[in-house]
């Protein structure tokens, strides 16, 4: 009566087979995001369009990491609440949004924002939205601040240092 069933024994390879499997898709996935994003010598920060069609900005909100997702048909940058309030955030005043779902009322929250290869912008006005996931939305409000040109699949964003 010490060891396992057949079938339970079967059931844990093939479980642990799964598990490994799972982690290495997810290992790979964030290889491929975390290399599509580079500064040059000159100071240009180049982000590459990651597998899903998108540009992903790795960055902090007040501290905590984030993949920030661009969003050019955003007007302002947005987040979930339940993001919101884990960061402690808030709310300013409640307001309308509108998403490509509808308009939903979110609230607006302020919070420091820092982009990987030297942006910063302290303060910052967000949209915290409940339908949201945990990828923050970087809108307008803070590309529209930048020098920034897409061409081939590579976002290049000019910094100030490198104007």
């Amino acid at each position: 009566m010490n060891e396992f069933p057949q079938t339970l024994k079967i059931a844990t390879v093939w479980l642990v087979i799964g598990v490994v499997v799972f982690l290495g898709f997810r290992y790979f996935e964030h290889e491929q995001q975390r290399s599509s994003f580079t500064v040059t010598k000159t100071g240009v920060i180049e982000i590459r369009r990651g597998p899903d069609g998108h540009y992903h900005w790795p960055g902090t909100i007040n501290g905590l990491a984030v993949d920030f997702l661009i969003d050019t048909g955003a007007t302002s940058t947005a987040m979930s609440q339940a993001m919101a309030r884990a960061l402690s955030l808030e709310s300013q005043q409640r307001v309308r949004s509108l998403t490509a779902g509808g308009v939903v009322m979110g609230d607006l929250v302020r919070a420091d924002v820092v982009l990987q290869g030297g942006v910063r912008v302290e303060r910052l006005a967000i949209t915290a939205l409940a339908g949201l996931d945990d990828r923050p939305l970087l809108g307008m409000d803070v590309l529209g601040r930048l020098r920034w040109q897409q061409r081939d699949g590579v976002l290049a964003i000019h910094t100030e240092a490198s104007r």
